[in-house]
C-alpha cells in the first residue's frame, strides 16, 4: 500500500479526509476523521471558492479556473461540483446560497436556461434545448447531496423527457429537428445520441440515491461503454478540472473527452461490474498505467496526480467482480470518423 503514506501526506486536509472515510474505512468517530473534519474549512480549494461567491450566492467565471464564456449558473455550477467532491454537507452556508442560488433561476418546466453563444452555436441560430442546459447545474446540485430535492426531481423529469428512443440523449433540436452530432461526440449504435449530453445527463442520474440503477443510467452506461477508447493524457481530466488543475470551458464540448476515470466513476455508481468484459478492459489498462510509488500521474498537471489516484482507487475498490449488470450492446470497433463508401 505505497500510495497510503503519499495520500496521507498531502496538504490538503480534504484528500486526507477522504482517503481516511473513503480508502481506509475509518469512521467518524476515529479522532483523526474527527480532526480533518474540523480544519477541512480551512483548505484553500475550500476557502478560495467562499470568497469568490456572490452575495446571491452564486459565483462568476472572474477567478475561478474557467474561462470568462462561462455564464453565471455554468460558473456557480462549477463551484459547486468542487464542493461537492470535497464532500461538503448541503447544509454548509456556501453549498447551500450556491443551491438556492440555482433554484431561484430554474424555470417552471424543471430546465435551465439555454446561454447563448454555445460553442459558436447561437441559440438565434435555432437551438431551442440542448440537455446540457440542465444536466450542468444539475449534476452540481446532485454531487452536493440535493438530488432528491423536489424541484431537483422537476430537473430529471425534464431530462427524461428529451431522452431518445435508443436510451441517449441528442445534441439538442434545432428548428425542430436533431443536431448534428460530430464525429468526437458520437455514440456507437445510436443515430442521433451525443457522447457529451449523454455523459452529462447520466452523471445527474448516478448521483441519485434511487435513479442510479434504473433502466436510464443503465442504458446511458451501456452505450458510453461502447466508445473503448483508452486516452491516456485524459486519464483524470475530470478531477483536474474539478479542483482547478484544468480550465472548465466549452459548453457542448464540456464533457467532450473521454475519461476512462470519469468512466469508472460512473461505473461503480450505476452498478456496471468486471463481468463486463468493456469494464475488465478499462481496469486491466488503468492498473497498467499505475506507478511505482502506487500513483497515477496526471500529465498534463502532475499537481493533480494525488487527488487523481484517489478517485481511481475509490473506483477499483468498489466495482464489484460480479452484480446484476447486463449488457445488452455487441462490441464493436469504434470509429469517430468512419469512412463513407463512394456512390460511384
Amino acid at each position: 500500500m505505497t500510495w497510503a503514506p503519499l495520500l496521507l501526506g498531502d496538504r490538503s486536509p480534504s484528500l486526507r479526509l477522504l482517503v481516511l472515510r473513503e480508502l481506509l474505512g475509518r469512521d467518524e468517530g476515529d479522532p483523526e476523521v474527527r480532526e480533518l473534519t474540523e480544519i477541512r474549512g480551512e483548505d484553500p480549494l475550500v476557502t478560495s471558492l467562499v470568497e469568490l461567491q456572490s452575495p446571491d450566492g452564486s459565483w462568476r467565471s472572474t477567478g475561478l479556473a474557467a474561462t470568462l464564456s462561462l455564464g453565471t449558473i455554468q460558473s456557480t455550477s462549477q463551484a459547486l461540483m468542487r464542493l461537492g467532491y470535497l464532500g461538503l454537507s448541503p447544509d454548509h452556508p456556501t453549498v447551500k446560497a450556491g443551491a438556492e442560488y440555482l433554484f431561484s433561476v430554474q424555470l417552471d418546466d424543471g430546465s435551465w436556461t439555454l446561454p447563448g453563444g454555445v460553442d459558436g452555436l447561437d441559440e438565434a441560430e435555432g437551438y431551442s434545448m440542448m440537455p446540457l442546459q440542465t444536466a450542468i447545474p444539475l449534476k452540481a446540485l446532485a454531487s452536493c447531496g440535493y438530488s432528491t430535492d423536489p424541484r431537483a426531481e422537476r430537473a430529471y423529469g425534464w431530462l427524461s423527457e428529451q431522452r431518445l428512443d435508443d436510451g441517449a440523449w441528442p445534441t439538442g433540436v434545432a428548428s425542430g429537428n436533431y443536431g448534428y452530432v460530430a464525429g468526437y461526440r458520437r455514440l456507437p449504435h445510436s443515430r442521433w445520441g451525443c457522447r457529451s449530453n449523454t455523459t452529462g445527463a447520466l452523471s445527474c442520474l448516478a448521483y441519485h440515491p434511487g435513479r442510479r440503477g434504473g433502466e436510464e443510467a443503465r442504458r446511458a452506461l451501456d452505450l458510453l461503454l461502447g466508445r473503448e477508447t483508452k486516452e491516456r493524457q485524459a486519464l483524470g481530466y475530470e478531477v483536474a478540472r474539478l479542483l482547478g488543475a484544468e480550465r472548465a470551458r466549452g459548453f457542448l464540448t464540456y464533457f467532450a473527452r473521454f475519461d476512462v476515470a470519469q468512466i469508472l466513476d460512473l461505473c461503480w455508481r450505476v452498478g456496471a461490474s468486471t463481468d463486463d468484459p468493456r469494464v475488465a478492459d478499462f481496469v486491466g489498462w488503468v492498473v497498467e498505467q499505475q506507478g511505482g510509488y502506487g500513483l497515477w500521474e496526471y500529465q498534463p498537471n502532475p499537481q493533480a496526480s494525488r487527488w487523481v489516484t484517489f478517485d481511481l482507487l475509490r473506483s477499483l475498490s468498489r466495482l464489484d467482480a460480479s452484480t446484476e449488470w447486463v449488457s445488452m450492446e455487441p462490441r464493436t470497433p469504434f470509429q469517430p470518423y468512419p469512412k463513407r463508401r463512394r456512390r460511384f
